[in-house]
C-alpha cells in the first residue's frame, strides 16, 4: 500500500491547516489509519487516528484543536488543524494499520511550520 501525505506548510500560530493522506487501495480494507508527527529532534508520535467504522482517537494535545476524518469515496483521510502552536511544528506522516493489526507503510510525510 502506497501513502502520500499533503497539506503542509508555514503558517502563524493560532492558524490552520487540512492535511491529506491518499491511500492507493480501500480504506475499508484497513483496520485504522492514523496521523503520526516527529519534531526535530524527537521521536516519532501518534496525533489522532481513525477506524474503518469511523471511531476516532486523539492523543491529549490534538483533542478540541485537531479532527480526523476520512472520505471512503476518495480513499483519503483528512486532519484538520486548527489553533496551531509552535510546538505543532513537525513533519506529520500517516500510517495504515492492518486488519491484523499491524503497522503498514509510512506514506512521505508533510511539513508543517508554526511559526509564533
Amino acid at each position: 500500500v502506497q501513502l502520500q501525505a499533503s497539506g503542509g506548510g508555514l503558517v502563524q500560530a493560532g492558524g490552520s491547516l487540512r492535511l491529506s493522506c491518499e491511500v492507493s487501495r480501500d480504506i475499508n480494507s484497513f483496520n485504522s489509519l492514523g496521523w503520526h508527527r516527529q519534531a526535530p529532534g524527537k521521536q516519532r508520535e501518534l496525533v489522532a487516528s481513525i477506524s474503518s467504522s469511523g471511531t476516532t482517537y486523539y492523543e491529549d494535545f490534538a483533542e478540541g484543536r485537531f479532527t480526523v476524518s476520512a472520505d471512503n469515496a476518495k480513499n483519503t483521510v483528512y486532519l484538520q488543524m486548527n489553533n496551531l502552536k509552535p510546538e505543532d511544528t513537525a513533519v506529520y506522516y500517516c500510517l495504515a494499520v492492518s486488519l491484523t493489526g499491524t503497522p503498514m507503510n509510512w506514506g512521505q510525510g508533510t511539513l508543517v511550520t508554526v511559526s509564533s
